[in-house]
């Protein structure tokens, strides 16, 4: 594997296909970090310890303490999907209280290239700070997945969603960092 795909995860739930997601992603060549919000951790806290031993790194869902170690390497690029309402306005606003947020805010601060893709109802699709962080995010360089480029909102109380596009997600994981040849 020669690339690293931070790949993050709020409590949506499109996260319970995330092991799946993974395995598409390695054989797509990517090394997989996995980085959860607490309440995404919260909802898969069972599989915690399958998911760090599939990517083969400790799922983290909180900053590491002073004097910790950081045991993932940098990324290539950061996959932010299934991405909650409240994770898109925070990130836009950099509110950073959250580790993915943080690390995905910094990541923008360092120009690692992103992709986010949401994971909203349409009721919180009409809430007008929606809009404007998802063109904060797009003005700011990050590829937003959205709408007709992306996910398109369900109708609120839905707990299933049956046509997240995965793989537009991983495509467009592809296609911020062109692969390594040797």
């Amino acid at each position: 594997m020669t690339r690293t795909l931070y790949l993050f995860c709020s409590a949506a739930p499109p996260l319970f296909d995330v092991a799946r997601v993974v395995e598409e992603a390695q054989a797509r060549g990517w090394d997989v970090c996995l980085g959860l919000t607490p309440a995404a951790a919260d909802w898969v806290a069972g599989g915690i310890e399958g998911l760090a031993a599939l990517t083969g790194h400790p799922v983290r869902s909180r900053y590491r303490r002073p004097g910790e170690p950081d045991l993932w390497p940098a990324p290539d690029a950061v996959l932010f999907a299934p991405a909650t309402f409240n994770s898109v306005n925070a990130l836009a606003l950099g509110i950073t209280d959250r580790f993915v947020v943080g690390v995905a805010a910094e990541a923008m601060g360092k120009g690692t290239p992103m992709a986010v893709m949401p994971c909203v109802n349409t009721a919180l699709d009409r809430h007008p700070q929606f809009e404007q962080s998802l063109a904060t995010l797009h003005n700011a360089g990050v590829r937003v997945l959205y709408g007709e480029n992306g996910f398109h909102p369900n109708p609120p109380g839905q707990d299933h969603v049956p046509d997240f596009p995965w793989q537009l997600a991983l495509d467009a994981a592809d296609a911020l960092v062109q692969p390594v040849h040797g």
